[in-house]
């Protein structure tokens, strides 16, 4: 069986509450889990305790027997210093796209016709 820890979402429309929990990776997100292993509470200020409540002592476990975190998850876990920091790299999310680029590439030409 096949273990993650991720988040299930509670509350109601816009005011969204998570649940950090171990799950079957076969369940569905808001559906059965095995343990409640701590709570995120995204509405609250970043720099709020309360916003990510974790029992530190079961998440050891269940990381010891093979629980995946996803990505949000293992975020929490870095920042607890559970996990160690993931690299992540995405240099095409900086990247104008087309019409940007165009855009850009117009108001030079302007720019430098204006200045002649």
């Amino acid at each position: 069986m096949s273990m993650k820890i991720r988040l299930a979402r509670g509350g109601s429309k816009k005011r969204p509450h998570y649940a950090i929990v171990a799950a079957d990776a076969r369940m569905p997100r808001d559906g059965r889990f095995i343990e409640k292993l701590g709570t995120y509470n995204p509405l609250l200020a970043k720099d709020a305790e309360d916003r990510v409540k974790l029992n530190v002592e079961r998440v050891q476990y269940w990381l010891s027997q093979g629980a995946q975190p996803t990505d949000r998850v293992a975020r929490f876990l870095e920042a607890a210093g559970l996990k160690t920091k993931a690299v992540r790299n995405n240099p095409k999310s900086a990247v104008p796209g087309k019409k940007a680029t165009a855009r850009a590439a117009e108001k030079a030409a302007k720019a430098e016709a204006a200045a002649e």
